[in-house]
């Protein structure tokens, strides 16, 4: 039996590899954000100008947030891919190491209690 009660050490491989390291936007983050910039501008725009009376200003800005939002949504995607581009330019190249750690099968000792099938 070995030193240490029969239970055997865990064995370790080693291995490296180079990767590309990078940091990329998120750009739903930048949707959402040129979404809410797109109904602000909106909303600023349709509150400089008078209201029609037989509309209302709810109605209207409710209509002209069909085009403010997506063309927010589109210069949000836009900005976001360009710092996406950005970041590939960016990118270095390091060495990475990975470590594997196999555990061995356990021994069961006698006096543990038996499981039920």
């Amino acid at each position: 039996m070995a030193q240490n009660g029969g239970v055997s050490e865990p064995r370790t491989s080693d291995s490296t590899a180079e990767v590309r390291l990078r940091r990329a936007p998120r750009l739903p983050v930048f949707l959402l954000a040129g979404a809410i910039v797109g109904a602000i501008v909106t909303l600023i725009i349709t509150s400089l100008s008078d209201a029609d009376p037989k509309v209302g200003f709810a109605a209207s800005y409710g209509y002209f947030c069909l085009y403010g939002v997506p063309a927010g949504i589109v210069l949000g995607a836009i900005v976001g891919l360009a710092l996406d581009r950005r970041s590939v330019r960016r990118a270095r190249t390091v060495t990475a190491e990975l470590e594997r750690v196999e555990t061995p099968e356990q021994p069961e000792h006698p006096d543990a209690p038996q499981q039920l099938e």
